[in-house]
């Protein structure tokens, strides 16, 4: 089976290159990452047409997260327990839920698509709300795989955070001044991981970007950024056979400035009886 996720800003936008990807690469699952439209304005058409159906969770205008999948989609939910809200100029436990979260079951996996608050500026309310759901997420997934050791699970999305040093090469960020590459952002991840879930892709890509700016010609540069990543408890990681950054989502007309993340993973009876596209 094949996993992957993608940040598309703009799923109306984008949805012919987005659709066009999948069947060329034969994708199984996608969870996708700031949609930018309700569940009645997303292009279900292009989708069901290529074989794909679809779980949506949308709001507005901004953030929103979406699976195709050619295999069904179960036990879905638009939220985990714990998650916070937020509406700036309000404080409290009781703000709204943005369309930030979406789990499903796809045969016996548990696979989140997630877009992890930004986080604007150090010192920003959304920084400290960046901080908060990463808490959230975290005391969440520890509890899940207490509960269920054996659980297949994956956290895939855009996370907003480069972890490492060598994931970021963008010179507008700043260490200790800069979102993304903050120590409280760092050491927010870590915890993630320290949770029960690990980076599945990098032991097989240890290098390359996820996302780079429109602007400054940080793509021509390779001034970008690793933010988009899958984190997999043992046994999804245990499958995971390949992975791979499509680089070359980056190019051409209209591109998102975040490009899909795949991995392979080999079920337990799985004969690979995915179809096959001429």
């Amino acid at each position: 089976m094949r996993i992957a996720t993608w940040n598309v800003n703009s799923i109306r936008t984008r949805v012919g290159r987005v659709v066009d990807w999948m069947v060329r690469e034969d994708i199984d699952v996608l969870a996708m990452q700031e949609i930018k439209c309700k569940p009645e304005q997303f292009p279900v058409d292009a989708f069901e047409e290529a074989g794909y159906e679809l779980a949506i969770h949308g709001l507005n205008q901004w953030n929103g997260v979406a699976f195709a999948s050619r295999h069904p989609l179960e036990d879905v939910a638009t939220s985990f327990p714990g998650m916070p809200g937020f509406q700036k100029g309000l404080e409290g436990p009781d703000q709204p839920l943005e369309a930030r979260a979406l789990g499903v079951t796809v045969n016996e996996q548990r696979l989140w698509s997630l877009y992890v608050p930004n986080g604007r500026a150090l010192g920003d309310p959304h920084f400290h709300y960046k901080l908060d759901w990463y808490a959230a997420l975290t005391e969440h997934t520890r509890a899940e795989l207490a509960a269920n050791p054996e659980l297949a699970l994956a956290l895939m999305g855009d996370f907003n955070v480069a972890p490492l040093e060598g994931d970021m090469g963008d010179p507008s960020f700043t260490p200790g001044l800069s979102t993304h590459v903050s120590e409280p952002e760092r050491a927010a991840f870590a915890a993630l991981e320290a949770a029960g879930v690990s980076d599945v892709v990098r032991p097989l890509v240890p290098e390359g970007y996820t996302f780079w700016d429109y602007k400054q010609l940080r793509f021509p540069r390779n001034e970008g950024m690793r933010i988009d990543f899958i984190l997999g408890s043992p046994a999804f990681a245990d499958a995971v056979t390949d992975a791979s950054i499509h680089r070359d989502e980056r190019k051409g007309d209209a591109p998102s400035d975040h490009v899909p993340v795949v991995v392979d993973v080999e079920l337990d009876g799985d004969d690979d009886d995915r179809p096959m596209f001429y």
